[in-house]
């Protein structure tokens, strides 16, 4: 897309009031930002030199968004019909958007999760266009040149990827920049930041995929991944240049490997505008859920015992958010991670064992358990006995690990048990929910990571509220944007997690649901980007907006307007021609 041939300009806001258009005829069809396609009106056809690439026939957008739902009732397979929208995407941006928004529940499961990991594994072979960069050894040198050619797009947003943990599909080499444009996808439809102002960045740094290695067809780097020092140096680099080209753009760090994510995460925590959301997203959602059970059961977070059943990112993620919480309860460190157990593959994670570093914070000393003598003790159903548990969430991927027997200890722990099967995709759940409901005779509470369907049956119908980051990682995004946050704290997720739960309605609380419907994304992400401007303004990271003439003050209620102010909705621009 040549940069030459529009500008974007814009309001006190920050938002896009037109497209200043330097091109004529195929040019501005060809841009995926300025194209209309049938939309088009007559005076633009004149104007733009448009007459004879067009039938003359002209469509309202709601006409288009008709047409395109047609066209993908045809499709017969959710990949073709992801292909259909980013195909639309690359053409008309704006109608694509416009088309997801239309009931962007149907659309979800197709433009991300599950059907963005089929995307992964077949990147090579269904890449058609340009779609974010690609750094790899070969040009991460000039990285700081290579970005700069996006700076008139104003980038606000870049979702970043090695690769190495995709979804659950593991390392997906050069096909993980799916994941990024698909995030960045949402950001558009939760956070209304505009899609030129996203970018996905792939940082290939090789792949240990004998199938992508042994493919002749393979488009990433095609070498074994780049390991100790050659990795740290090269996300060194590539951090170093995106902070001097983008230095007020938030760098969302996505489907790293356990250790590195919580390394990388860590590293640039106070040097650039950064967050993980494996970590930190997932962590803010399943607080969000649990939040929501404490309004149901009338208990508060520190009279809970919680244990997650898997300490990889997403487990220990949880872990520190569910602590985060307890601080702000009022418990100590010490208190908090009393509260807090991880179990892995071995058992219960203890100090007595050699442990990755992301897992020791949340070690218990065998000694300090008087209920603790051999490693037996440590299997899933003792702790759950003996420690009390009553808050169980899952991030192991081990489909039905939640037996009747471990639900039943659940029950008789608490009345409402508090149950969250959140490994992806379904066949992966710890248990299905159905199973869970009429084990616990309709009183546990429940949430999944993946998407199910109501559950029916002994005079109940409940929608099961699904754990999915989309509700945290837009608002926080826009609400650190907007207050101009040098950071993202931890306690940006905590408000994230409270505003989400705030968005449950009372009578699905009734029901025992606990998150929000996903149709209601963008007034949820509305919600959490406004209370996470509230918190850096009370943590003093607030400063001017970079991408607003609109001086917020650290006034919440004009940092208020100036979020809503910035959002973009899909909708045909003004083109201007110059």
């Amino acid at each position: 897309m040549d940069q030459n041939s529009y500008n974007f300009e814009y309001d006190d806001f920050g938002k896009t009031r037109e497209i200043m258009v330097y091109s004529r005829g195929l040019g501005v069809y060809e841009n995926s930002y300025t194209n209309k396609g049938t939309a088009f009106t007559l005076a633009e056809r004149n104007l733009l030199d448009l007459h004879g690439t067009l039938p003359p026939g002209i469509r309202t957008m709601a006409q288009q968004i008709d047409n395109s739902l047609a066209a993908l009732a045809q499709k017969k397979s959710d990949i073709e019909k992801f292909v259909y929208i980013r195909d639309l995407f690359d053409r008309n941006v704006t109608l694509a958007h416009a088309l997801i928004a239309s009931d962007i529940e149907r659309f979800l499961p197709i433009i991300y999760t599950p059907t963005v990991g089929e995307a992964c594994l077949h990147y090579s072979s269904m890449f058609r266009r340009v779609n974010g960069l690609h750094f790899f050894p070969g040009n991460i040198e000039q990285a700081e040149s290579i970005l700069a050619r996006f700076k008139h797009r104003q980038i606000r947003v870049a979702v970043v990827t090695d690769n190495q943990g995709i979804l659950g599909l593991g390392d997906q080499g050069a096909g993980g920049i799916a994941i990024c444009v698909g995030k960045l996808m949402l950001y558009t439809q939760g956070a209304g930041v505009a899609p030129w102002h996203c970018l996905p960045i792939s940082l290939d740094v090789g792949t240990d995929n004998h199938d992508l290695l042994n493919d002749p067809n393979y488009l990433g780097w095609c070498h074994p991944r780049l390991r100790d020092n050659e990795y740290v140096e090269f996300i060194q680099r590539f951090a170093k240049a995106f902070k001097a080209v983008f230095p007020h753009a938030i760098c969302q760090w996505e489907d790293f490997s356990k250790q590195n994510a919580f390394a990388i995460r860590d590293s640039y925590l106070h040097e650039m505008v950064s967050f993980n959301d494996d970590i930190q997203g997932t962590g803010a959602v399943t607080l969000a859920a649990i939040i929501a059970a404490m309004k149901i059961k009338g208990e508060t977070l520190d009279q809970q015992v919680y244990l997650i059943h898997g300490a990889g990112a997403g487990g220990v993620g949880i872990a520190e958010q569910i602590e985060v919480a307890l601080l702000e309860a009022g418990l100590t460190h010490g208190q908090a991670r009393a509260r807090i157990f991880t179990v892995d593959s071995q058992g219960l994670v203890t100090t007595a064992r050699q442990l990755e570093p992301y897992k020791q914070k949340f070690a218990k000393d065998p000694q300090a358990l008087d209920w603790y003598r051999t490693k037996d003790d440590g299997n899933l159903l003792s702790v759950i006995r003996q420690a009390g548990v009553t808050v169980l969430i899952g991030t192991s991927g081990q489909s039905g690990c939640f037996s009747r027997e471990i639900v039943q200890a659940m029950q008789d722990n608490s009345r409402q048990p508090v149950i969250l099967p959140l490994s992806n995709p379904t066949v992966k759940a710890e248990a299905v929910p159905e199973d869970i409901y009429n084990w616990t005779s309709g009183r546990a509470l429940v949430a999944t990571g993946s998407p199910f369907p109501p559950v029916t049956g002994r005079g109940m119908g409940v929608r099961v509220g699904q754990c999915n980051n989309v509700f945290i990682f837009p608002g926080v995004g826009l609400g650190t944007l907007a207050a101009g946050s040098s950071e993202v704290l931890p306690r940006f997720f905590s408000a994230a997690a409270k505003a989400v739960a705030e968005c449950v309605t009372p009578e699905d609380l009734a029901k025992g649901v606990l998150l929000p419907r996903l149709r209601n994304l963008s007034e949820v992400s509305l919600h959490v980007a406004r209370a996470v401007g509230r918190v850096a303004i009370e943590e003093g990271v607030a400063r001017r907006c970079h991408f607003s003439r609109y001086e917020h003050n650290n006034k919440p209620e004009r940092l208020d307007r100036l979020i809503e102010g910035m959002r973009w909705q899909p909708a045909y621009l003004q083109l201007i021609p110059r």
